[in-house]
C-alpha cells in the first residue's frame, strides 16, 4: 500500500510534477477556514446511541479486506523499474519490503529498504481498508522527502487489482498534480505495483515506476 501496496512510491514523491489542466493551489488558512465553516453548516443526521455503537463497532472491526492484506505477510524481493521521462531510458535497482499487520490486524505495515539512484532508500507504507468508506487506503513516506503521499482505493475482482487514485502536492512549482497507482495480486507470491503521475515538461501522464514483488 502500498497502498495495497502499495505503498512502495517513492518515484511519485520524488519526480512528479503537477497536471497543468487538473492542478489546485494549496488552500490558504483563510480558505480552509472558510472550508471548514461550509462543512460545519451541512445539515446533521441525528443518531441514537445504540445506533452509533453498532456503526462504530462494525467500522473498526477488521473484515474479509483486512485478511486478504495479511496473506501478505513476510518478506519480499523487489526490482523496481523508473523512467524519468516517457521517452527516457529505463533505471532499474532492487530492494527489500517485509509486511507485517499492525493495530489489531487493522492496517499492513510495509518497510521498504534497498537503494535509488546510488543513493540508501527507506521507505514506510501503509494500507488498510476503511470499512466505514468502503474504500482501501495507503500512505507512503521515506528518507528522501518531507511529503506523505495518501491515496484511496477500489478493488476490482475479476483482475484482483487495487486501483488507487489521489493527489499529491509538487514541490517544483506548488501545484497538486493527479497521481494513480495499480497494485495486483498475480498470485500468492507474485504482486505488481504500477504508478502514473504527470511529465514534468508536459504535464500528461505517464507511467513512471514499475515495481514486481516476489515473495522470499
Amino acid at each position: 500500500m502500498k497502498n495495497i501496496a502499495i505503498a512502495i512510491c517513492a518515484v511519485a514523491l520524488l519526480f512528479a510534477a503537477c497536471k497543468s489542466g487538473t492542478t489546485e493551489p494549496a488552500k490558504t488558512d483563510s480558505t480552509a477556514a472558510a472550508t471548514a465553516s461550509a462543512d460545519n453548516k451541512s445539515e446533521w443526521v441525528p443518531v441514537d446511541s445504540a445506533t452509533a455503537m453498532k456503526a462504530m463497532m462494525d467500522a473498526a472491526t477488521p473484515g474479509k479486506e483486512h485478511e486478504m492484506l495479511a496473506k501478505m505477510n513476510g518478506n519480499w524481493k523487489a526490482e523496481t523499474t523508473m523512467w524519468m521521462a516517457p521517452d527516457g531510458p529505463p533505471m532499474v535497482s532492487t530492494g527489500n519490503v517485509v509486511y507485517k499487520m499492525i493495530l489489531g490486524g487493522r492496517y499492513q505495515q510495509m518497510l521498504f529498504s534497498g537503494n535509488m539512484m546510488g543513493a540508501p532508500f527507506e521507505g514506510i507504507g501503509t494500507t488498510g481498508y476503511d470499512n466505514a468508506r468502503k474504500v482501501f487506503i495507503s500512505s507512503w513516506m521515506d528518507n528522501q522527502s518531507t511529503s506523505v503521499m495518501n491515496l484511496d482505493g477500489t478493488w476490482d475482482e475479476a483482475s484482483k487489482t487495487i486501483t488507487f487514485t489521489g493527489k499529491m502536492f509538487c514541490a517544483p512549482n506548488g501545484k497538486w498534480c493527479d497521481m494513480k497507482e495499480t497494485f495486483r495480486i498475480i498470485d500468492d507470491k507474485n504482486q505488481l505495483m504500477e504508478m502514473w503521475g504527470p511529465d514534468m515538461k508536459t504535464g500528461k501522464p505517464y507511467k513512471n515506476m514499475e515495481i514486481k514483488l516476489t515473495k522470499k
